[in-house]
């Protein structure tokens, strides 16, 4: 089954001052780990948010560009692994290291 762990930061996190080396050499380590175990689909780092543009369709049908993330949330996602195991259990191990390593709260989610 396949597997989503998206790791969420606070708006205001700053990933340049609170990313240092150790945090770097623990989200190294879980993807060397992962890789070793044959699990690692696809990892992404994302930018902040505020880069994003979103494409919105209107009710008519009209589709148009506007900067800026899409939700007023006071999270998002900052990367994400995609990750093929036996059970949610396993993932949900996975999840527990990936929080451990990223300092901060993940979400498991499996896919369709």
């Amino acid at each position: 089954m396949k597997y989503l762990i998206a790791i969420h930061r606070p708006l205001g996190w700053s990933g340049a001052a609170q990313h240092d080396g150790e945090m770097t050499v623990y989200i190294d380590a879980i993807n060397d780990e992962m890789v070793a175990a044959n699990v690692r689909v696809f990892v992404g780092g994302l930018k902040d948010p505020n880069l994003a543009t979103m494409i919105r369709r209107s009710a008519d049908g009209q589709v148009s560009a506007i900067s800026g993330p899409l939700l007023n949330a006071q999270e998002y996602v900052d990367g994400f692994w995609v990750i093929d195991v036996l059970d949610e259990a396993e993932a949900l191990k996975w999840g527990h290291k990936a929080a451990a390593a990223c300092r901060g709260d993940v979400e498991v989610r499996p896919f369709h």
